[in-house]
C-alpha cells in the first residue's frame, strides 16, 4: 500500500512547479527552500549535498541571484513520472536562459529526482546533469547575447573568468 495517492503527488509536483516560477519571476528564491522539510537533503552534483531546508536556502540565494544562473529564468518540465509506490517525481528540467536579443532558445537539461514528504513538502531533492552541457549553452548564450548587446560588461568580465576564450569561434 502507497503512502501518498497519485492525486496528492501530482498536486505537490504542481505545487513545485508553480513555486519554481513565482520564485524565478520574483527574485525570491527563498520560497524554493520552502518546499522542502527542515531535514531535507538536496543532492547538487556540480555544488554538493545540502543539508536542511535553511543551508538549501542560502545555496539556492546565491547560486540563483548571480551569474550565470541570475540568467537562468526558466524552468519548464518536459516530462515527469510519478513513483508511487516510493513517493517520488522524477522530471526533466530545461534550465532556459532568458533571450539573448534574437529570440532563440538556449538551454541544457538535469534529471530531477523528488522524494515527498507530505503536506506538499519534499524530503530530498538529486539534480542530475552533464555540467559541461550547461558549460556548452552558456557559451553558447553569451556569444549571441554579446553579438546582440545585451551581455551587460559585468556579464562579459563573469564569463572572462569563469570561461576563458568563451568569445572564440563555435
Amino acid at each position: 500500500m502507497t503512502r501518498w495517492t497519485r492525486d496528492e503527488l501530482e498536486g505537490a509536483f504542481a505545487h513545485y512547479t508553480a513555486e519554481v516560477k513565482a520564485a524565478s519571476a520574483n527574485n525570491d528564491w527563498g520560497r524554493f527552500a520552502d518546499l522542502f522539510t527542515e531535514d531535507a537533503t538536496y543532492d547538487e552534483h556540480l555544488y554538493g549535498l545540502f543539508r536542511g531546508r535553511e543551508e538549501i536556502r542560502a545555496w539556492i540565494i546565491k547560486t540563483m541571484t548571480t551569474m550565470p544562473g541570475c540568467w537562468m529564468p526558466d524552468y519548464p518540465s518536459s516530462w515527469y513520472v510519478i513513483d508511487e509506490e516510493r513517493g517520488r517525481i522524477v522530471c526533466e528540467i530545461l534550465n532556459r536562459m532568458q533571450d539573448p536579443g534574437d529570440g532563440s532558445i538556449h538551454e541544457a537539461a538535469n534529471i530531477t529526482i523528488l522524494t515527498y514528504a507530505g503536506d506538499r513538502l519534499f524530503s530530498k531533492e538529486e539534480d542530475v546533469y552533464n555540467p559541461a552541457k550547461f558549460t556548452a549553452v552558456i557559451t553558447d548564450w553569451a556569444r549571441v547575447a554579446h553579438d546582440h548587446g545585451t551581455l551587460t560588461a559585468e556579464g562579459e568580465a563573469w564569463m572572462d573568468a569563469a570561461l576563458p576564450g568563451w568569445r572564440g569561434a563555435a
